[in-house]
């Protein structure tokens, strides 16, 4: 699941920087219910039935108040599936009420026209909608016929009530094959932010771990990212890397300048957990990120204490508050421990470290580093060794193997450029359009080789 407002945040990054423009301002990210109508084989919270001990109306208006109090400005409300929650709309109705401004993300099966005038009414500013394939895929991922469908038929409604409104996909080895074909469904629904994000083993999807990309896939998958980012910006449409999609490999400013207004911060800046968000569960759990695992990341749940208590106190709040110090890197661990790029990207995402490694600090989906793992004449095989548990937002515990860049691996999922389904007008306007990426692909592999990224990194 994909957590940020589609649509019409300014495209300004709100990075972290160590000086006094720097100030713990977010927006909040709240798990309405669990209860969920699809069974995505990829949903890292387990989503389904509702929790036992969902917040109530009345404590649900009290957190609207305690948000706005800390000085909030936009809450995304999520699931589940939010809009099975039978107060959503006087939450976000409340939300609105007190100047805050209410997104939402959702799986877009069952929206009507008649509640898409109603999230209209309650001041619903935007909304993302999942799609996570073709229909084939897609309806396998979501584990629901017809649900491809329904939320193309949730994108017409919102556009004929004038929600403005983007999308959301995960990226694995079923999704990413069919992306340049998404885009093309996407671009003519009226899309304008589409943002992308790469599967990990969390939840059901650690129990799938088969279809996540292996690091070394990230080498053909990365050229066809760029093109299409660049080919999307020029039809109108904003490709939005999530925060483990990068970092700092050759497609990095092609994938992440289009969003900006001026040419700074073009490249990813580290984890904004706890700074530039907070998620927030629906029995009332506080974490710094909506996407961390609930049992190592949880700051206090608002029944207990305030919310600003725990903003401002709780150390599972505050573990990013030493970004761009000497400090900032101490977590880091083996090949990111001895990365060029450590101070300012601090391990990437932790949330994708975390739920392969049990801890943060060393991120296997990392561009910069599978290409100097591939000039080096090598490549990174993670391999489950511990299972998840079964509980919402778990994870198992993956090794990672070091082995040639060539060695056997047998998978029918396996994930190359060769599997690419690109739209028929691409392929007619760049008939070569394959042979250049994958040239691209190689070209940078060598550039890698004949530089100082060839050279072996301490870890």
């Amino acid at each position: 699941m994909v957590y940020t407002d589609p649509v019409n945040r300014d495209l300004v990054t709100n990075s972290p920087v160590a000086d006094d423009r720097y100030t713990r301002t977010t927006y909040a990210v709240w798990e309405i219910t669990l209860k969920c109508n699809l069974a995505c084989s990829h949903c890292g919270s387990r989503a389904g039935d509702a929790r036992v001990d969902e917040l109530s109306t009345e404590e649900a208006f009290d957190l609207i108040h305690q948000m706005a109090d800390l000085g909030i400005k936009e809450v995304t409300l999520i699931g589940g599936e939010a809009f099975l929650r039978k107060d959503w709309l006087d939450l976000a109705q409340e939300i609105t009420r007190v100047g805050m401004r209410p997104t939402m993300t959702t799986g877009g099966f069952g929206i009507s026209l008649r509640t898409a005038e109603r999230m209209k009414e309650a001041g619903i500013r935007t909304v993302s909608v999942s799609v996570d394939g073709l229909a084939d895929v897609h309806d396998k991922l979501r584990g629901r016929k017809g649900s491809w469908e329904q939320c193309f038929k949730t994108m017409s409604y919102l556009k004929e009530v004038g929600i403005p409104f983007g999308a959301n996909t995960q990226l694995n080895r079923l999704s990413a094959p069919q992306f340049p074909l998404i885009y093309d469904h996407l671009r003519e629904a009226g899309a304008k932010i589409w943002q992308i994000q790469l599967t990990v083993p969390m939840g059901h999807a650690a129990d799938a771990s088969e279809i996540l990309m292996q690091p070394w896939e990230l080498l053909d998958l990365f050229p066809m990212l760029a093109y299409i980012s660049k080919t999307a910006y020029a039809e109108g449409l904003v490709i939005q890397p999530g925060n483990n999609i990068g970092y700092y490999g050759p497609y990095e400013r092609a994938m992440r300048g289009v969003k900006f207004k001026d040419n700074q911060n073009v490249f990813y800046t580290g984890c904004n957990a706890g700074l530039a968000t907070i998620g927030i569960e629906a029995d009332g759990t506080i974490k710094a990120c909506p996407s961390l695992p609930t049992s190592a990341y949880t700051g206090g749940n608002v029944r207990q204490k305030s919310l600003h208590d725990i903003f401002y106190n709780a150390e599972a709040m505050k573990f990013n508050e030493n970004a761009g110090t000497p400090e900032g890197t101490d977590h880091l661990w083996s090949h990111c421990k001895g990365c060029e790029f450590a101070e300012l990207c601090r391990g990437g995402c932790n949330w994708t470290a975390h739920v392969f490694f049990g801890k943060r600090g060393n991120n296997p989906y990392c561009h910069h580093r599978a290409l100097k793992r591939a000039a080096q004449g090598q490549r990174e095989r993670f391999s489950l060794k511990t299972a998840a548990s079964g509980l919402p937002f778990d994870y198992g515990i993956f090794d990672m193997v070091d082995e040639p860049l060539d060695a056997p691996y047998e998978s029918e999922l396996a994930f190359s450029l060769d599997k690419v389904q690109f739209p028929q007008r691409l392929i007619d306007a760049y008939p070569d359009l394959l042979g250049s990426l994958k040239e691209h692909r190689d070209k940078y592999i060598k550039y890698y080789a004949e530089s100082r990224f060839g050279q072996a990194q301490p870890v």
